[in-house]
C-alpha cells in the first residue's frame, strides 16, 4: 500500500518525483529476482572500464582490444565502435560533462591520455605526461571540461581543455605528487581516484599502500614536474623530476586520510606473506557522505567523511573508578557512540554467545557454554554485576530476542559465518544491546577472517560502552589485543579484568591468557622495536606521518569476495540511496550486500574467471558487469515465472569462505591454478571447521593480470 501510495503522488505532486525515484530504484524484491538480461558481444578482449552517461541512455566500455564501444543498453545494440589511437590496454573511460555526450575521455596503458569526439569520430587531444599506466579518469557532475587522472608514475593531474600547452618535457598540471609524501622504498603509484558528486571540491585517491587520501582540491595548485631525459630500466616504472624551484608539499588542513584501524601494524605481516595491500577503487556514496574503497589484498570499507572515526587503540578511559561510563556527549574519548546506530564498525563480541538467564560457574565455562551469562552474581563479589546490568541491559525486542537465540545456536554448530549474520540483523533491530555486540565478538574471534580481530575489538569497546560492567566483552577485548599481537595493551588490560573481576582473576581461562601475553612479550623484545610499521613505511614526508598518525577508521566492513589478482577491481553503491553493496571477485562471480547489516544478499556467476568492473545504471535496478570475458552484461530483475536463475551461487556462505582461503592462500599455489593446475586442497572443503568449498574452482584467467 505504501509503494501504491508514492506512485499516486508522483502523479500529482511534482516534488516527490526524485523521492519516488530513490525508493523505489531498488529494493530488496527487485535484488532477489537480479539475473542475467543479455551479453553485449563485440570486445575482442578483456573489458577493463564501464561507465553510463548522465541519463543512462548509453553505456561506454573500454578493453583490452584497445577500442571503446558505445551501446544502446535498452535496445541492446551497439551505436559506435571508436578506435582510440592507443597502444595498451585500456583501464578508464568517462563522458564529460556538459558536452552532450559527444566527448570521452580515455586513460590506457601506454600513459596516455586521449579525448574522442563521438560524433565526430576522431581523437581531439592527446596527453602524453604520464609515465606510468594510467588507471582512471575521474569527472565531477557539473564542472565541465575538467577531468582529473591517476597514473602508477605517483601523480595526479589536472585537465581542462580550454587551456593549450604545447610542453612536451615539463608539463605544468600536476596537482599531486604522491611520491614526495610517501617515502616508500618503491614508488608510489595512483591506482584509483573519484571525486564527490556533491561535494566536488573533494577528491578521493587510493594508491599502493592501505591509506585512502581525500584532499580538498579548492587548496591545491598545480606545479610543474620534468620528465626525464634519461629511460629507466624495463623492470622499473619511470616517474617524473622534480623542479628546482618548485613546491611539492601540500598546505596543512587540505588532506584527510582513513585506514581500516588493524592495518598500521599488519602491513609489515602481510608483506611477509606477500600480500600486497593497495586500494583497486574508490567511489563517494549518493549523499556524498560516505566513502567506499576496495581494497586489494583485503576486505571492503566503508567511511564516514564527515565524522570521521578515531583509530581505536586500547582505551578504558571511558571508565571512571566506579566503571560507570564517562559523559562526553554522547561519544567516547575513541570516537565510539553510547547509542550506536549501525550494525558494524562501532565494535565486534566476545568469546561465545551468551544468554543472560544461567549463572556461570566459572570464566571457563562463559567461554565456552554459548548460553552462559556474562555477569556474575556471586554475593562476595567486588560489584554488583547482576544488579546494574539488569540497569544497563535494555529488553531485547521480540524480533532480535529471536535472532539472537538463532544465531547462539548456529554458534553452538561452528557455523559461524552464519552466526555473524543473524547478530548483524539483531543488532540492526536492538543496537544498544551489549549482549549482542559480546556475542558477535566472539563469532569474529572464532571465525577469523581477515579484519575479524579488530573487529571483535571494536564490538568489545562498544558492549564496554553501553555497559561498562560485562565481564565477558572486558575479558575478551583482552584476548583481541592479543591476537592482534598488541601485548602491552592486552597485558594492562588483563589487569585491569583482574582488579574489576578478582574472583576470576585465578580461573584457568584467565591464567592461560595471561601466560600467553606474558610470553608474547617476551617473543617481541629480541626483535627490536615492537607493534611498529616497518621502518621503510615511516620514510615519508612529515606531513605523510602526521596525516598517518590522524588517520580514520572504518564504519562498516563488506566481506566474502576476493581481490588479489587484478588491480582493477570495483565496487560500488547499488540503489540512489546506496542501499546495497556490489562488488565483483577474483572466482568469476559479484556479491551483493546489504549496506544497513553488512550481509551478503546474493551472489552471481558474471565471469569465467575474473569480475573487474560493475557500475550500476543510474536511475533503474540495471547492472553492467564486466571482467576477463570480452563482454558486458546486463543484469535486472527477471519475470517471477518460475525460471530457474543459473547464475545463482546457492550457497553464498561456501563461497565466501572459499574466498577467504584464496585471499591468504600461497602465492605460488595461486599463480599455479591460474595457469590451469589443479592444486591439491587448495579451496577444498574439508577443513576442522566444517568451513569452505564453494565457487573457488573456476577456470584458469586467460590473459595477464593488471
Amino acid at each position: 500500500m505504501a509503494s501504491l501510495r508514492r506512485k499516486f503522488e508522483r502523479e500529482i505532486k511534482n516534488g516527490v518525483h526524485l523521492k519516488f525515484q530513490r525508493s523505489e530504484q531498488v529494493t530488496e524484491a527487485l535484488v532477489k529476482r537480479l539475473g542475467l538480461e543479455k551479453e553485449l558481444e563485440g570486445h575482442g578482449g578483456c573489458v577493463n572500464c564501464l561507465e553510463w552517461n548522465a541519463s543512462g541512455s548509453l553505456l561506454a566500455s573500454g578493453s583490452d582490444d584497445l577500442h571503446v564501444m558505445l551501446w544502446d543498453p535498452l535496445k541492446h545494440k551497439t551505436i559506435s565502435r571508436i578506435r582510440t589511437g592507443h597502444q595498451g590496454n585500456i583501464f578508464s573511460v568517462k563522458f564529460l560533462p556538459h558536452s552532450n555526450d559527444s566527448l570521452l575521455v580515455t586513460g590506457a596503458a601506454d600513459h596516455r591520455i586521449s579525448v574522442h569526439d563521438v560524433n565526430q569520430g576522431e581523437t581531439t587531444h592527446i596527453f602524453n605526461y604520464h609515465l606510468g599506466r594510467v588507471k582512471r579518469i575521474a569527472t565531477a557532475p557539473n564542472v565541465p571540461y575538467i577531468f582529473w587522472s591517476a597514473a602508477e608514475d605517483g601523480t595526479i593531474m589536472q585537465f581542462d581543455l580550454r587551456c593549450t600547452s604545447t610542453t612536451t618535457t615539463a608539463p605544468n598540471n600536476i596537482l599531486i605528487n604522491l611520491n614526495v609524501h610517501m617515502g616508500m622504498s618503491h614508488y608510489a603509484e595512483a591506482k584509483c581516484l573519484a571525486i564527490n558528486p556533491v561535494r566536488p571540491e573533494m577528491l578521493a585517491v587510493g594508491a599502493n599502500d592501505p591509506y585512502v587520501r581525500v584532499f580538498d582540491r579548492r587548496m591545491l595548485s598545480c606545479s610543474r614536474m620534468r620528465i626525464p631525459h634519461t629511460r629507466s630500466p624495463s623492470w622499473e616504472t619511470p616517474h617524473l623530476e622534480t623542479i628546482e624551484g618548485e613546491t611539492y608539499t601540500l598546505p596543512p588542513g587540505c588532506a584527510q586520510y582513513y585506514i581500516a584501524g588493524h592495518l598500521p601494524r599488519k602491513q609489515m605481516d602481510y608483506k611477509k606473506r606477500y600480500r600486497t595491500l593497495a586500494s583497486t577503487y574508490v567511489t563517494f556514496g549518493p549523499d556524498g557522505t560516505e566513502l567506499l574503497v576496495n581494497l586489494g589484498g583485503e576486505q571492503i570499507y566503508l567511511y564516514d567523511v564527515n565524522n570521521k572515526l578515531a583509530l581505536q587503540r586500547f582505551d578504558l578511559s571511558f571508565l571512571d573508578s566506579s566503571s560507570s561510563v564517562k559523559e562526553h556527549d554522547g561519544h567516547t574519548k575513541n570516537g565510539f557512540s553510547k547509542r550506536p546506530s549501525g550494525t558494524n564498525g562501532v565494535c565486534k563480541s566476545s568469546s561465545h554467545p551468551e544468554n543472560d538467564n544461567v549463572p556461570p560457574a566459572d570464566l571457563s565455562s562463559q567461554m565456552s557454554d554459548p548460553t552462559s551469562s556474562s555477569a556474575a552474581s556471586s554475593s562476595h563479589q567486588a560489584f554488583d554485576i547482576s544488579n546494574k546490568r539488569a540497569k544497563a541491559e535494555p529488553k531485547l525486542s521480540k524480533i532480535a530476542e529471536g535472532l539472537k537465540k538463532h544465531a547462539n545456536d548456529l554458534f553452538g554448530k561452528g557455523e559461524f559465518k552464519r552466526a555473524i549474520d543473524a547478530y548483524n540483523q539483531a543488532i540492526a533491530h536492538s543496537s544498544s544491546s551489549a549482549v549482542l555486540y559480546a556475542n558477535r565478538a566472539l563469532a569474529y574471534l572464532k571465525r577469523n577472517w581477515d579484519g575479524d580481530q579488530y573487529a571483535a575489538l571494536r564490538d568489545c569497546y562498544q558492549a564496554l560502552i553501553l555497559d561498562p560492567n560485562h565481564m565477558k566483552a572486558h575479558f575478551r577485548l583482552a584476548r583481541c589485543l592479543h591476537e592482534l599481537s598488541w601485548s602491552q595493551e592486552a597485558f594492562e588490560c588483563l589487569r585491569m579484568f583482574k582488579q574489576q573481576f578478582p574472583d576470576y582473576a585465578k580461573s584457568q581461562a584467565c591464567e592461560t591468557l595471561d601466560r600467553d601475553i606474558k610470553a608474547s612479550i617476551f617473543s617481541q623484545t629480541g626483535d627490536g622495536p615492537k607493534d611498529k610499521r616497518c621502518d621503510e613505511d615511516k620514510q615519508g614526508s612529515e606531513q605523510e606521518e602526521e596525516w598517518q598518525t590522524r588517520a580514520g577508521d572504518y564504519c562498516l566492513r563488506f566481506c566474502g569476495h576476493c581481490n588479489t589478482t587484478t588491480d582493477i577491481k570495483e565496487a560500488n553503491f547499488f540503489g540512489s540511496n546506496g542501499q546495497y553493496i556490489v562488488a565483483g571477485s577474483d572466482d568469476g562471480s559479484f556479491f551483493i550486500w546489504d549496506k544497513n547489516t553488512t550481509n551478503i544478499v546474493r551472489v552471481l556467476r558474471a565471469d569465467e574467471s575474473i569480475v573487474n568492473c560493475l557500475q550500476p545504471h543510474p536511475s533503474t535496478c540495471l547492472l553492467a558487469t564486466s571482467g576477463i570475458d570480452p563482454v558486458v552484461r546486463l543484469w535486472s530483475p527477471r519475470p517471477e515465472d518460475g525460471t530457474e536463475n543459473d547464475r545463482e551461487v546457492n550457497n553464498c556462505d561456501d563461497a565466501a569462505t572459499a574466498n577467504q582461503k584464496r585471499m591468504n592462500a600461497d602465492p605460488l599455489e595461486v599463480m599455479l591454478r591460474n595457469m590451469g593446475y589443479r592444486i591439491s586442497g587448495f579451496l577444498d572443503a574439508d577443513d576442522d571447521d566444517g568451513e569452505g568449498g564453494g565457487q573457488g574452482d573456476g577456470g584458469p584467467a586467460n590473459c595477464r593480470t593488471s
